[in-house]
């Protein structure tokens, strides 16, 4: 497991397949604010309510100039049948090797069911438009982050 990143920091660089398979760079939003999210597995009821909240206030985000990026470890196929299903309008990139994940201290040993595992982390990041980490949100919950994102971006 890598060290979590803390506010100050530089986020990781990343270039990633989107649903489409179209690469998506971190880079290629410089000079925005981007929210960058880390779940554990499309089409899963948790990872599904965190999607369709962030899916529903995008054009909030928009509005005060933030740019959304949904990472998980699922292939791009995967990714366009839940953006299917779902009618997702948020970008979701795929990352099956793990290696974004692990760069943004989001994949590691967690507790689940009151057993030590190995998996993803559910974590939100705000980076600024100069590319350093503004927010590090770590072990969020699905249901309610994308309302508490909100008040505490002041959106």
């Amino acid at each position: 497991m890598s060290d979590r990143l803390a506010p100050g920091d530089t986020a990781p660089a990343f270039t990633l397949p989107d649903a489409d398979g179209n690469p998506v760079s971190l880079a290629d939003h410089l000079g925005r604010n981007v929210i960058v999210y880390f779940y554990p597995a499309a089409l899963t009821p948790g990872c599904t309510k965190e999607a369709c909240d962030f899916t529903d206030n995008l054009a909030v985000f928009a509005a005060a100039g933030y740019d959304v990026l949904g990472v998980s470890p699922d292939q791009p196929a995967k990714l366009a049948k839940f953006r299917e299903q779902e009618s997702l309008e948020v970008t979701l990139l795929a990352d099956p090797d793990r290696t974004v994940l692990t760069a943004y201290g989001a994949y590691g040993e967690k507790t689940m069911y009151g057993k030590t595992v190995t998996g993803v982390i559910r974590s939100t990041f705000v980076v600024a438009p100069d590319g350093k980490i503004a927010h590090a949100f770590y072990n969020v919950k699905a249901t309610g982050h994308v309302a508490k994102l909100l008040r505490d971006l002041k959106v």
